[in-house]
Order: C-alpha cells, then structure tokens, then sequence
C-alpha cells in the first residue's frame, strides 16, 4: 500500500495512463486493450489492490475527459484486478498466504498457473469486448488528452527506477524461496526516500492511502479461522472435500475452486482462503491431488469478480467510484460476473488438472 501510494504521488499512473491513451491514437478499443493490459501489469507486481484503488480513478478522469463511456473501462479495472492477481506470488495477497503454508517457489507456482492466468485474462478481454462492443465503437480526439505533468519530474524518475528495481526483486525472490515481506519493506522504504529528498513528501495523502482497518480486519480473521480450526470443523471439511471427489483429480481441482470461489463470495476471500488453508492436513494426506492447492488460489482470486464483496479489491473500487459519484449496484455487478466467472473458473480448473 505505501509502495502503491508514493508511486501514485509521484505521478506514475497518471503518465502511464496518458500514454496509453497517445498509443490508442483516439480508437476507444484500442484504449480499453491499454487499460486492461496496464492493470494486468500493475496488479502482477503490486498486488491487486493498488489496480483497484490507484487505477480506477486514474482511468475515470481520463475517458470522462474524452467522452468515452466510463463503464467499460471502470469495469476493466477491477475485473483485470482479480482476473490477473494469480500471475505472480505478489499479484494477490491470498497467493502469499497459501505458498507460506503449502510451500512451492516461484517455478512451481508459475508450473500450475501460468498458463490458467494468462488464458483466463485472455478470456476475460475477450468477452468484454463483446459485451460491451457497441460502447467500444467510440473515438476520441487526442487534443482532449490531459496533460501530464508530475510535481516532481525527478521524484518521477526515481520512483519508476524503484519500481522496477522492486519488480526484479519480487521475481528473483519468488524464485529462489526469500522472504517477500523483506522486498516489500525494502522497496517501501527506498522508494520513501524519492519524496524527502525532492521535498514533496506528504504524510497525510500517504496515511489516507494506508488501509489501517484492512490490517485489523486479517488478524481478526486469523484469530476466527484458528478457532474453527481447533473444534475440527475445517478438518472435517477437508476429509469431506476428498471424498466427495473420490479418485478423480479434475473433480478434486474442480471442487476445490469452485467451493472456494463461492465461499469467498458468501464471506470475503481472505477468511475463505484460511480455512482452506486450515485444512492442509486432510488436503495434504493425498498425494493424487496435488493442484488442490493451486485450486485455492484459483478459486480465492478468480472468484471475487462475481460479486462486490468477494475482495478487498473489489470494495476498494466501490470506494473510489463513490468518490467520483458514481454508484454499480450489486445486481449490475452481479449480472456481469455471473456472464465471466463461472467460465474462466472452469477453463482454469481444466487447465490447472492438465498441469498435474
């Protein structure tokens, strides 16, 4: 989060944002690839929540400026937030909770999902230009393009080398099994240092921009998760979700996503992650069904776009557009994942079963 907020003080989306929207040469399809493409790449190196919070009200401005439908290009923001948070360990906080239990390093992790991510991130693109094809006949006229103008030229340059310097770092722990709490302290603090040496640090913006109860929220859900584990419930659930898929992988992998997918839409992703997690045990007694893990992340990450509560993300992009005045309903929202979720889970289940 701070990684994600003196990024944006520094005007790093803002310019992105503009330059896609030069690369486009005023062709609104061409546009909305942009958008989805630059959320994809924001979400795989800072975690879903900062495409969601940082992003969406960075493209509002922008197409709003231009006269573009904003649906489309809002609704590309926090689907390409869930869609492509199973690129990378750090794209979703819920991949870092599963790999520190399960274990796996960056090779396996990309093994079983690399090819399920990115088909589905294809998929998802695939079927919002369709649905909103018409809306995507638009153009736009580039002498409306805003100007971007960072406070800071050189704090911009340095926190785009930052970024960078962090991204490899990510990679290059992932791989070799190191602690990613240490690249995200590390680069936090590097990338802190821009603001103070150019003097445009700003406490305040960068305290709003830290979701304190977020932190309280996950303790509490440990501490909850932990005492359903200690009366037996998730290891009951564990053996049943076994039996249930009696000797067949892909009914296990698909199982296993899908129950994870809906219950993460009944009581957010972050505890419905911990209590699949919670029950390693029974998942782990078995060698047969060894996607089951990379089913949770599937399953945690994809299933969210299919309502507003599913994710923190998610909810964080209700914020930002209340802000803007602008309201998604459920049911609309609903209407709309229902038409992609259920697809890309099945599509990425098969894929992940064929990894075995």
């Amino acid at each position: 989060m701070i990684t994600s907020a003196l990024a944006d003080q520094a005007g790093v989306f803002e310019v992105m944002t503009h330059q896609i929207a030069r690369w486009a040469r005023g062709n609104a399809l061409r546009l909305y690839l942009a958008v989805f493409l630059l959320g994809a790449l924001i979400t795989a190196f800072l975690s879903n929540d900062a495409t969601a919070l940082i992003l969406t009200p960075i493209v509002y401005a922008l197409v709003t400026r231009l006269r573009l439908s904003p649906l489309p290009f809002l609704f590309a923001c926090t689907f390409i937030a869930d869609t492509a948070s199973f690129l990378l360990p750090v794209s979703n906080p819920i991949n870092v909770l599963v790999i520190n239990v399960f274990g796996g390093g960056l090779g396996t992790f990309l093994r079983f999902l690399i090819l399920p991510s990115l088909f589905c991130i294809g998929l998802n693109i695939a079927l919002f230009v369709w649905l909103f094809r018409r809306d995507l006949r638009q153009c736009y006229n580039l002498a409306d393009l805003p100007p971007a103008e960072p406070a800071s030229p050189a704090f911009l340059r340095f926190a785009s080398g930052v970024l960078v310097l962090v991204a490899v770092a990510y990679v290059f722990a992932a791989a070799f099994q190191l602690p990613l709490s240490a690249v995200a302290l590390g680069g936090s603090g590097l990338l802190a240092l821009g603001p103070v040496r150019y003097h445009c640090f700003d406490w305040r913006k960068l305290r709003h921009e830290i979701s304190w109860s977020l932190l309280i929220f996950i303790s509490g859900m440990f501490l909850l998760v932990k005492s359903i584990e200690n009366l037996g419930l998730t290891a009951a659930f564990g053996k049943a979700l076994l039996h249930l898929a009696g000797n067949s992988p892909l009914s296990a992998t698909m199982l296993t996503a899908a129950g994870t997918a809906l219950g993460s839409n009944l009581i957010n992703n972050v505890p419905m992650t911990l209590i699949m997690i919670s029950a390693q045990n029974a998942i782990q007694t078995t060698g047969r069904h060894a996607a089951l893990i990379y089913a949770i992340i599937l399953g945690a990450d994809l299933g969210p776009n299919l309502t507003t509560v599913g994710s923190l993300a998610t909810m964080l992009w209700l914020l930002a557009l209340r802000r803007k005045g602008v309201d998604i309903s459920t049911l609309e929202y609903f209407k709309l994942g229902i038409t992609v979720v259920p697809l890309m889970i099945l599509v990425g289940s098969v894929l992940l079963w064929l990894r075995l």
